[in-house]
This record gives C-alpha cells, structure tokens and sequence, in this order.
C-alpha cells in the first residue's frame, strides 16, 4: 500500500471535500482516513489516502492537487506517508 498525506486549509466555502473527493475518486485514489473541522471561518482537513491504484505518479498528483487549491481557493499539500513521519519524528 502507498500510503499518501494530503492537508487542505483555507476559508470555508461550499464544495471544497466535494472537489477534492471527486479528484480522488476519478484517479483510483482511496480514502482510508479523514478529519475535518472548521474553526471560525477557517477550513482544515487532513487525509490518508491509498495511492497503490492509481496511474498517476506523485509528482502528477501533486501538481493536479495544487492546481484545484488555486481554483477553489484552498492550500492543498500532498506528502508520502513515509516522508511525513520521518519529518515530524525530528
């Protein structure tokens, strides 16, 4: 399994899991683990998603990911699971 994190943050607005879900789901990416919350006006969301099936490569999906924060306004960062645990034991 490749194991991937994705953190979503900025101003709530309708549709932002929506679109990101939709990605997800059109690419062959699996949602194994969510969390969202709003604070105040301010959206945060942080996923575990399963990679193994898709034809993408990272790179790709973290380009296309970026690519939808800047349309709906959001700040969409992806990172391998593997990478995020070796930076945060640090």
């Amino acid at each position: 399994m490749k194991r991937t994190v994705i953190t979503v943050v900025g101003k709530d607005k309708v549709g932002i899991i929506a679109r990101i879900c939709t990605y997800l789901a059109n690419n062959g990416i699996n949602i194994l683990d969510i969390s969202q919350t709003i604070v105040q006006e301010f959206f945060n969301m942080m996923m575990i998603v399963d990679t193994s099936n898709t034809p993408k490569s990272f790179e790709e999906i973290v380009e296309e990911l970026d690519q939808i924060g800047k349309e709906i306004g959001v700040v969409i960062k992806a990172q391998r699971e593997d990478i995020f645990d070796k930076m945060h034991r640090i």
